[in-house]
């Protein structure tokens, strides 16, 4: 190989640039294959040696003793030890896991209704805001558009003082001053978080409707619909499916959002962590794990929202 090599640089030198860029752009991709080889070994090995941690742990150690008598595999030897070690005391002793687990289910509860609530008051807060910009030139003054005003300035409201302050400053207000003599704390848990996502819900619902082009309304109006069946047959529809993405994305920050319920008592899955550390004071572990459930349970979904966005785009084609 050394000879060959040497050769074509010797070619290079009579023949001109053209050799040495294709002796550069060969030896390049050589190293590139070798250097992706190496790791795709040690990224073998890697998986390999942990699913044998799992399988059968003390063969695993013995092993690891066996072939590392160096000081790194000393200090790999006792990271493991006191991960090992970490991981019964933070998970299986007393059963702690149960925390995270209850706390899971808690965090998917309140999202769940939350996102329900906030959908329907969205649907409800956007058409009305909506209705008010379309048709604000066409009313006639009465009782009826003093209603309407009225309805679109509390709307107006609502979003302003939602979507202007803290989510943990609601949750705090909901629970000791609105609602401070309910014992359900979940139930408040929902109606805040649920109330905060539906001001967001609502302008995001707001601006698809207010994509749609206004011809739309003229078919509506053509096929003998009044304004009202006009929104909900036509108008409606066409707006969710553009902002569905979008929607999605709201469910995924609401399930993060839900993280502060904690200061109100609630154990969710934030506060199932903290009460591990409490009871452990080993910090690193419980709080790890409780960030790799958060991470992929938003990778999850991000990929259920980047498949919907992608049959979206076809079906339009």
């Amino acid at each position: 190989m050394i000879d060959e090599d040497e050769r074509i640089i010797e070619e290079k030198d009579e023949t001109g640039e053209v050799r040495h860029s294709s002796f550069t752009l060969e030896k390049s991709s050589r190293t590139s294959v070798l250097f992706a080889i190496l790791c795709l070994i040690i990224a073998a090995a890697s998986i390999g040696y942990a699913i044998l941690l799992l399988v059968d742990y003390d063969y695993a150690i013995e092993l690891l003793r066996f072939y590392t008598d160096t000081g790194i595999g000393k200090a790999i030897l006792g990271w493991i030890n006191d991960f090992n070690a970490q991981f019964k005391l933070n998970l299986i002793d007393k059963d702690r896991y149960m925390y995270l687990v209850n706390g899971l289910l808690v965090t998917f509860e309140i999202t769940f209704f939350a996102t329900l609530m906030g959908f329907l008051l969205g649907v409800i807060v956007s058409s009305i805001r909506s209705s008010h910009d379309k048709l604000e030139e066409e009313l006639r003054p009465g009782f009826g558009t003093f209603i309407f005003n009225i309805l679109d300035t509390i709307c107006r409201i609502y979003l302003t003082v939602i979507r202007g302050t803290p989510t943990v400053v609601q949750l705090l207000i909901a629970y000791f001053v609105i609602f401070a003599s309910s014992k359900n704390k979940i139930l408040v848990a929902i109606l805040a978080f649920g109330i905060n996502s539906g001001a967001y819900v609502a302008e995001i619902i707001r601006s698809g409707i207010m994509s749609i082009d206004p011809g739309q309304f003229e078919a509506g109006r053509s096929l003998g619909f009044n304004y009202v069946q006009t929104m909900i047959y036509i108008i409606i529809p066409q707006a969710f499916k553009a902002v569905l993405p979008a929607l999605a994305n709201e469910f995924i920050v609401l399930i993060k959002e839900t993280s502060v319920s904690g200061y109100v008592g609630l154990q969710d899955l934030t506060k199932g962590g903290n009460i591990i550390l409490s009871q452990t004071y080993s910090p690193f572990l419980p709080l790890l794990i409780v960030a790799a459930i958060y991470l992929v349970i938003v990778m999850f979904f991000t990929k259920l929202v980047s498949i919907l966005e992608g049959r979206l785009r076809n079906s339009e084609r």
